[in-house]
Order: structure tokens, then C-alpha cells, then sequence
């Protein structure tokens, strides 16, 4: 190929651009508040991913080391030793931590659930979702189950 060749080729982009992480901040209970390059902050919690592989038992039972998390050297990763590790893709399809009853009113209102509506695809009473829409804390199965429903809805549609 000769460089007249090269000088010619297109770039090509595919998909979105992998996410970066700009800081990590270890927080109680194994959660951790990612901030990425973009500004915005991410509370997730890392605890079921410690629980669902061995290589992560020293996380599980080590505060110390929880504790020294960084973010690797190009802010794909957040890892605490050489074989520790979770990429910033993954990291940026968990669910935040938070959810606030201003989201579940959003939630409902994108939906277009009735309280009665909401209650039968949730599982619960009528009076819990009134509850959750005033100021009620959501606990955070209650919280997966409605971004759940979200997300299958933008799909939906």
C-alpha cells in the first residue's frame, strides 16, 4: 500500500466512545462514587459483583484494601491490585444507588402508570406507591424493579 493509500483512508468510528473515569472514591457498605470524565457522578454498589466471583473474596472481607481503589492509568478500570480490577463499561451499566421518590413519580409518569397500575406491576399495596411517590424511602428492590420496568418500556416502544 503506498502512502498516497493511507493518506486516503477514511476513519471509521463504531458505536459510542468507551467511558472514562476521571476519580473513584471508596464509600461504606463497598460502594464507591465514580466520577467520569464528563463531570457526572455515579454512586454504585460493588458489592454483588465481590459476591458472584472468588477472585473478589479479598474485597469482600478486607476494608483496608477496599480502600485503595484508583482509577488505572487511561480511566478504563477501577482496580486495586494488578489482578483486581472492573472496567469503566461495566461499571457504567450498573444502576446507581440512589433513587429518590422524584424518580419514582418520573418513572410512573413515563409509563403512564396509575397508582393502582403501578401497585399490580410491582407487587405491592396501592397505599406503598402513594407513599413512594411523597417521601417514602424506596428500598433498593423496589428501585431495581422500576428501572426494569423503565428500560423494557423505552424498549417497547
Amino acid at each position: 500500500m503506498s502512502g498516497t493509500d493511507l493518506e486516503n483512508d477514511d476513519i471509521i468510528n463504531v458505536g459510542l466512545p468507551l467511558p472514562r473515569i476521571r476519580d473513584v472514591v471508596p464509600l461504606d457498605g463497598r460502594k464507591v462514587a465514580v466520577t467520569w470524565r464528563s463531570g457526572e457522578t455515579k454512586i454504585v454498589d460493588l458489592a454483588p459483583a465481590f459476591a458472584s466471583r472468588r477472585v473478589y473474596i479479598p474485597l469482600r472481607e478486607n476494608d483496608g484494601l477496599f480502600r485503595t481503589v484508583r482509577v488505572s492509568e487511561y480511566g478504563e478500570a477501577i482496580e486495586w491490585t494488578d489482578e483486581l480490577d472492573f472496567s469503566a463499561a461495566w461499571i457504567a451499566r450498573l444502576p446507581p444507588v440512589t433513587f429518590d421518590n422524584q424518580e419514582f413519580r418520573t418513572a410512573m409518569d413515563e409509563l403512564g402508570m396509575s397508582l393502582d397500575g403501578m401497585a399490580a406491576a410491582l407487587e405491592v399495596s396501592r397505599r406503598l406507591i402513594a407513599d413512594f411517590r411523597r417521601d417514602k424511602p424506596i428500598p433498593r428492590h423496589i428501585a431495581l424493579a422500576t428501572r426494569y420496568l423503565v428500560e423494557h418500556h423505552k424498549k417497547g416502544t
